[in-house]
């Protein structure tokens, strides 16, 4: 029988994402304190975001709006990156990603820190945007995922295939 082993991945629900920035565009549209400030959210591309206003705290403020809009839709803040306002003409934008896959240095980081717990018989292998870890006991495994949730990766990491 193979050894136990679970992959690492950091995956976002587009549906999720694509819903709250829909619920934050209708706030936006409906909300007294934006009224006439021109403050509008929206995809440009894929997985960028524009928001744009006519004060850089309104588009501050939008971020926010948009922000809470995925808490309640239980989506991870670090799966979206968003920029400083900036200005453009008369206006501010602010730039925003939607952050999936896992970059090579971050799993380089992430199998590092399972190499430094030394649990026997436990291995990472990173394969394409993610890793999968392979140990002798499923209990080592367990450790491994305990760990890794409680260190700040600086991404949002899922674990799956748990076998």
């Amino acid at each position: 029988m193979a050894d136990p082993s679970f992959d690492v991945v950091s995956k976002v629900d587009r549906q999720e994402v694509d819903n709250a920035l829909r619920q934050a565009a209708k706030e936006l549209a409906q909300r007294f304190d934006f009224r006439g400030s021109g403050t509008s959210i929206d995809w440009s591309g894929k997985e960028s975001i524009v928001i744009e206003s006519g004060t850089e705290e309104r588009a501050k403020a939008a971020v926010e709006v948009f922000r809470e809009k995925l808490v309640k839709r239980r989506v991870s803040q670090k799966a979206v990156e968003v920029d400083e306002p900036a200005a453009s003409g008369k206006t501010y934008r602010v730039h925003g990603k939607v952050v999936e896959g896992i970059s090579p240095e971050k799993a380089k980081e992430i199998s590092k820190a399972v190499r430094d717990a030394k649990l026997k018989g436990v291995q990472a292998q990173i394969q394409g945007d993610q890793l999968r870890v392979s140990g002798k006991k499923r209990d080592d495994l367990q450790a491994v995922i305990a760990l890794l949730k409680e260190r700040d990766f600086g991404i949002a990491l899922q674990f799956v295939n748990y076998r």
